[in-house]
């Protein structure tokens, strides 16, 4: 099967899977679901294409076993994100920008996290990046460690089962065959759209607070961190 891929080569879904294997879709999963240095991987492509691929038997695993190991490497990633998270706490908001990490990226999921609050864990799961960080922000806040498996585990079954399943399931089709390309193209699009209209509202906000400030409205402080966060002198969540 060919695919198109979605910028560099490497980054091919399909490619990833010829070259790598089971083991290498595993550690995709593991470090997009909570490493820093995960977060600019194909996720949703990937785990698609898997499900197809195990339908037409190029890759040789039953599906309940591949969608199984998926799960646990979607739930660890997060758990390790989550203790990142803990151990770093708000000097993360602090840390400098480098080739693989923007500060952009931790404001946006924290602000995901924030307005959507434990159930951003599943909800961030389909989002690109933001399902890398949003992990993290969990630890950082110090969000109540019983609260987070039980939504990481709800995540990690709705998206990397049933992204998964939903490949192997379509991948009878023979439409899906031939416009595997676009199909692929179309994930990538959907799943982006959040991002779009976070940044197009992020914007529209600022532009308002802006305004607010020339008419004489006060802001909040420059260097103050973002709400929600907890000091790493609070009490540890509940055991």
């Amino acid at each position: 099967m060919n695919t198109l891929a979605l910028g560099p080569s490497w980054l091919d879904p399909d490619y990833l899977l010829n070259t790598f294997g089971l083991p290498g879709l595993l550690l995709i999963v593991f470090a997009e679901s909570g490493l820093l240095i995960g977060f600019f991987l194909p996720g949703d492509s990937l785990l698609f294409t898997t499900g197809l691929l195990v339908t037409t038997g190029q890759l040789k695993y039953p599906l309940w076993l591949v969608c199984t190991l998926i799960a646990i490497a979607a739930i660890l990633g997060d758990q390790v994100g989550y203790l990142f998270g803990r151990k770093v706490g708000p000097a993360l908001f602090k840390r400098p920008d480098s080739r693989l990490f923007k500060q952009e990226n931790v404001e946006k999921a924290h602000e995901f996290f924030e307005k959507h609050g434990p159930k951003s864990l599943v909800l961030a799961r389909f989002v690109p990046i933001v399902r890398t960080f949003t992990p993290i922000i969990a630890g950082v806040s110090r969000m109540n460690y019983r609260l987070f498996v039980i939504y990481n585990v709800v995540g990690a079954l709705l998206w990397g089962v049933g992204v998964t399943a939903l490949g192997a399931m379509l991948g009878k089709i023979d439409f899906v065959h031939e416009h595997i390309e676009k199909i692929l193209v179309l994930i990538v699009l959907i799943s982006v759209v959040p991002i779009v209209i976070e940044v197009l509202r992020a914007r529209s906000q600022g532009k308002k607070a802006a305004a607010a400030e020339a008419a004489g409205g006060d802001g909040p402080p420059a260097d103050a961190l973002p709400q929600g966060l907890v000091g790493p002198g609070s009490a540890p969540p509940g055991a």
